[in-house]
């Protein structure tokens, strides 16, 4: 029986500035396929969404798709707005508890924020993740970018947003951390 993934994130997962074939969501799809593993991946991700945005969307998602796997990859958009790191990390669980609670496993992306903002804040939204990890016993990618971000060649001229040859890299790491997930 087909299972499905959601991935609920922002510009980042959406295929900002990129064709989304191109983008690491649908590259997972190709590798999931490759694999001969049963399941569809529906992205549910919307450039500029914060948590807040995810949260409220949450409900629906679950009830219209039902997933067994969340890749939840929210919260740079928060921290880009200088918003409240507790609210986002009360947004964030709130997702991954109602997740839990339909029995779907969930993995957490990590995201990092650019160095402008100061290193109080950039700690403090940074540590969130692995926080979540740990309360919520849920697997965590630590940063998303971490091989892509510092490489110019990858990202495009924003230098927010990887382009479309840092898709390939995102993917091989999401595919490290989700395929223990696929073999439970």
């Amino acid at each position: 029986m087909a299972k499905s993934i959601v991935v609920l994130g922002d510009s980042i997962s959406a295929g900002y500035g990129i064709n989304v074939d191109q983008g690491w969501v649908n590259l997972l799809q190709k590798r999931l396929q490759q694999e001969n593993l049963p399941y569809t991946i529906y992205n549910e991700s919307i450039s500029g969404d914060t948590s807040a945005g995810g949260l409220a969307r949450i409900n629906k998602i679950l009830k219209q798709l039902k997933p067994d796997i969340l890749l939840l990859e929210l919260g740079a958009n928060d921290g880009l707005r200088g918003l409240s790191p507790k609210l986002m990390k009360s947004n964030l669980a709130e997702i991954i508890k109602r997740m839990q609670n339909q029995n779907t496993k969930v993995l957490l992306l990590g995201m990092r924020i650019p160095p402008n903002y100061g290193k109080r804040y950039i700690d403090m939204f940074y540590n969130i993740y692995p926080q979540l990890a740990e309360e919520l016993n849920i697997p965590l990618v630590p940063f998303l970018l971490e091989e892509v971000a510092l490489h110019e060649h990858l990202m495009q001229s924003d230098g927010l947003h990887p382009n479309t040859l840092a898709q390939p890299v995102i993917t091989a790491k999401v595919w490290r951390y989700l395929l223990p997930i696929l073999k439970k």
